[in-house]
């Protein structure tokens, strides 16, 4: 079993990567992002969407929001979250190696660095070309990440983010000379220690436009966050975003 397939791992660490305040920031960005200007209507695909944070001010903008996650626990989140705004949002349980549907979409989003997962790194360029196909002539794919260059400027300073009732602490070690990175993470609340590792490749701008590009994807640009400031020594994020061609921009 994968580390993304152990359900335990998404229930017990969810309060640490889908916090209330990162919900409040997503909220921001989707109101200030350049990215997230859409018309209403605007068909939109969540891949690995989490418990929604992106689909529901996304669908609160007007657009017809499709998440899609492995994690069941997830998409029960993303249900609940989806509910208590009032914003209807397809979601589906599938895996983004094999998830596709052919020109549905005008964009595809994944993001919180969720591409790089499989072991393979063709398997990972497979969830490249699913979102090429997935894409409507014209649609745009969005991929958010911690880019190598920006991972090169905090890495090997441990990170403890405190809960309500415990705290976890994050150590990144970089592997096979900066291809990958693996993630440990220790949880102690209650008096017990709970221990996990996520493992994914690592890209640099240049490779991810590269792999963009080898994808099929047009006008492939690079930002440094979701403001798109250039990727730069100011950057914060990688964003990454191509089109697939044959048909008018679906975004500005």
């Amino acid at each position: 079993m994968q580390w993304y397939e152990d359900e335990g791992f998404w229930v017990d660490y969810a309060e640490v990567m889908f916090s209330a305040a990162r919900r409040d920031r997503v909220a921001g960005i989707v109101a200030e992002s350049p990215l997230f200007d859409l018309p209403s209507g605007t068909r939109v695909l969540d891949l690995c969407c989490g418990p929604a944070l992106f689909a529901v001010p996304l669908a609160g903008r007007g657009c017809a929001v499709t998440g899609v996650d492995l994690s069941p626990a997830m998409l029960e989140r993303a249900r609940a979250a989806c509910e208590a705004a009032g914003v209807e949002v397809r979601l589906v349980r599938a895996d983004m190696l094999t998830h596709v549907e052919p020109g549905a979409y005008d964009v595809v989003l994944n993001v919180f660095t969720s591409f790089g997962y499989f072991p393979s790194p063709e398997d990972n360029v497979r969830v490249l070309r699913n979102a090429w196909e997935s894409l409507a002539p014209g649609g745009r794919l969005v991929i958010d990440m911690m880019g190598k260059e920006v991972v090169a400027g905090w890495i090997g300073r441990p990170q403890l983010v405190e809960l309500d009732d415990g705290y976890v602490v994050q150590r990144d070690t970089i592997l096979d000379d900066w291809t990958r990175i693996r993630t440990d993470w220790t949880l102690v609340r209650g008096g017990t220690a709970r221990e996990a590792s996520i493992t994914s490749y690592l890209y640099s701008a240049a490779e991810l436009r590269a792999m963009f590009e080898s994808a099929g994807f047009a006008d492939v640009t690079c930002h440094g966050d979701f403001d798109l400031r250039p990727y730069d020594l100011g950057a914060r994020r990688l964003i990454v975003r191509g089109t697939r061609p044959g048909g008018a921009e679906a975004t500005r």
